[in-house]
């Protein structure tokens, strides 16, 4: 499988620790409890979240993903990763006081089972932290497909399309409105504590254009908590599971 079948499956994992990773780290840190707690980094990739919370926090981290080459790399920082799919995890019910998903939901077969499973997996009073692309993001971050060719990189205005449209040129990938989100979680004993949209660290635009870049990171962040954030790039959605359910 070369490297943009497998981008366009599973998506690209974080590879290095840069400002976008350590700002959501803190806001894991803010919602959920981290310090000695029992964790999951679901569906991590190499485990970047799981490296940093395992050296900062807790030694009781666990992380699963389904490819065995980003396992064993996440085993480098993280003893305790494992080959999983989402929609069937190998933990025992209530066992997880706190459970991260990052930007993983959209490529999962079942996004619905995965929730259930997560939801499953975490204690009564344990907290789940998700970030999935927001639906109403000016670009489609994962790319598209074209004439059959798969086209690696940011797309404009994919993701303003119709449904069928919008999933022919998408397949691949998901998008969500807040309705759609919440909707995965339908049945579940969970309460909502914070649904917000986020804008991103935007690293590499500022690795390129420099103070530039900085501009339209502090501009975009701004509006966060605003009617404007509607265009953010990322939900964060954070539950509470209310009993064993």
């Amino acid at each position: 499988m070369t490297h943009s079948s497998l981008a366009a499956l599973r998506g690209e994992p974080s590879y290095v620790w840069r400002a976008g990773q350590e700002r959501r780290l803190q806001m894991i840190a803010h919602w959920t409890a981290l310090e000695n707690a029992r964790v999951l980094e679901a569906g991590g990739g190499v485990g970047m979240y799981a490296a940093q919370i395992y050296q900062r926090y807790s030694k009781q981290v666990e992380c699963f993903d389904i490819e065995l080459a980003r396992v064993q790399e996440a085993r480098e920082g993280t003893p305790r990763a494992l080959v999983a799919a989402a929609e069937y995890l190998p933990y025992r019910s209530g066992y997880f006081d706190t459970i991260l998903s990052s930007d993983v939901l959209e490529h999962v077969s079942d996004d619905r089972a995965a929730a259930r499973e997560m939801v499953r997996a975490l204690k009564p009073g344990g907290r789940l932290i998700v970030f999935v692309p927001n639906r109403w993001y000016p670009f489609e971050t994962h790319g598209h497909y074209w004439r059959g060719q798969y086209h690696f990189g940011n797309t404009p205005l994919i993701n303003y399309l119709p449904d069928g449209l919008r999933n022919r040129l998408a397949p691949h990938v998901r998008a969500y409105t807040r309705r759609g989100l919440l909707r995965l979680f339908d049945g579940c004993p969970v309460r909502i504590i914070t649904h917000q949209r986020i804008f991103a660290a935007y690293d590499n635009i500022i690795a390129r254009f420099g103070a530039a870049g900085r501009v339209l990171r502090g501009t975009l962040q701004a509006i966060e908590g605003t009617p404007l954030d509607v265009i953010g790039y990322s939900h964060l959605l954070v539950l509470e599971k209310t009993g064993e359910g």
